[in-house]
């Protein structure tokens, strides 16, 4: 079996999101099932401008054959103010002026397209919907065709432009329940072999160093926030109520973000900002956390607390997300909280009880075990593509 992936960036320098996923997915569809596996992408690396950084061509990684082309257009300077005024009403919006969204929000890369109308490949699989490369591509190569959405509930989903998108699919492979059933809310696909895939998580790969201190964090108790720092991602809300409980509850408890650093949060004390790390220094931050926060609304499964959960940490979600919430419900590993006053009630819990530490940590860790190991993923990925092509 030949598998293509379709994704606007593609490389170990991508960390987290859809791409990350399809990268994660690509190598072991070779590594474990034996299967060849390429990859379709722009040479950009930021995903607010794509830009071309990487050089256009050929390359092998890890068993993958990535094919790279130049982009005629990144971001266009003018796509926020545009956005803005055509989100404000997503569903009514003119079909011209979503096409224009797209086409604005980049990487705008015809050569891609062309090259995945050519590839040979049994299935094509696009990852995830919202970019150029996908509404471009997708309805061209329509019956071997797999979407992976990574959807979650933003106005741009109702774009009239996705309908074609969603409609243009052979086969749908989800991140959680939730993302199916927002999907099937929205798009007439209930007829498609689909399948609730998620992503896997291995065993951490390096010994952690207990010792360690953090840009000056000590022995001192704190929250860890892994991920891209990001107003979207809800980081500035998290250091923002992380503000206002260290006025309530002054102590030594300090905030731990972790990750490359788009939108800079408001300065604070007790607030460090790390920036990227290696992995041994991430699953070390990880495992000496008193619990791990996700603050953003925006997820469609979150690598990072399955991370956490193998560490045994508890974790903090927002209520306002969906597939996060799914994940602590059904693992009963962490808590939520819809708003200053139950961030607050969580944090005091987690803090004040080791014991409902440690029980959450291992529930969740018993829901990794069973669900989101690798071998357990790539198996039931295995199927469900053999199926479509078939």
């Amino acid at each position: 079996m030949k598998v293509a992936y379709v994704v606007p960036r593609y490389g170990p320098h991508v960390i987290g999101g859809a791409e990350g996923g399809a990268r994660m997915l690509a190598e072991r569809l070779v590594s474990q099932l034996g299967w060849t596996a390429e990859v379709f992408t722009t040479c950009a690396r930021d995903l607010l401008t794509w830009q071309d950084e990487d050089d256009p061509g050929e390359s092998v990684d890890h068993g993958v054959v990535v094919h790279r082309y130049r982009s005629v257009a990144g971001r266009h300077p003018g796509f926020f103010s545009f956005s803005d005024r055509v989100l404000a009403a997503p569903r009514v919006a003119s079909e011209a002026d979503a096409e224009h969204w797209v086409d604005l929000q980049g990487p705008v890369c015809p050569e891609l397209v062309d090259a995945v109308v050519a590839s040979d490949a049994d299935l094509v699989v696009f990852y995830p919907y919202l970019y150029y490369p996908t509404v471009r591509a997708i309805g061209l190569v329509s019956e071997r065709a797999v979407l992976h959405p990574a959807a979650h509930d933003e106005p741009a989903l109702l774009l009239p432009i996705f309908r074609s998108t969603f409609a243009a699919a052979a086969g749908f492979a989800y991140h959680t329940t939730s993302e199916r059933h927002l999907v099937q809310h929205w798009f007439s696909v209930a007829e498609r072999r689909q399948a609730i895939i998620g992503l896997g998580v291995d065993e951490r790969p390096v010994a952690c160093d207990t010792s360690a201190d953090f840009d000056g964090v000590g022995d001192r108790p704190y929250l860890c926030c892994l991920g891209r720092v990001d107003d979207l991602k809800g980081s500035r809300l998290l250091v923002e109520f992380f503000a206002v409980y260290k006025q309530r509850r002054p102590g030594a408890l300090a905030l731990v973000m972790v990750g490359p650093i788009a939108t800079r949060p408001p300065p604070h004390p007790d607030v460090f900002l790390i920036g990227p790390v290696d992995e041994a220094t991430k699953w070390s931050i990880l495992s000496q956390s008193t619990a791990v926060v996700s603050p953003s609304a925006n997820e469609s499964f979150s690598v990072v607390i399955m991370e956490a959960w193998c560490e045994n940490r508890p974790v903090l979600v927002n209520a306002a997300c969906p597939p996060t919430v799914e994940h602590c419900r059904a693992s009963g590993g962490g808590l939520w909280f819809d708003g200053y006053a139950s961030f607050e009630a969580a944090v005091d819990r987690l803090l004040a009880d080791a014991a409902l530490r440690r029980v959450l940590g291992e529930h969740g860790r018993h829901y990794v075990d069973a669900h989101y190991r690798w071998p357990k993923i790539i198996e039931r990925y295995g199927r469900f593509l053999e199926a479509v092509a078939s």
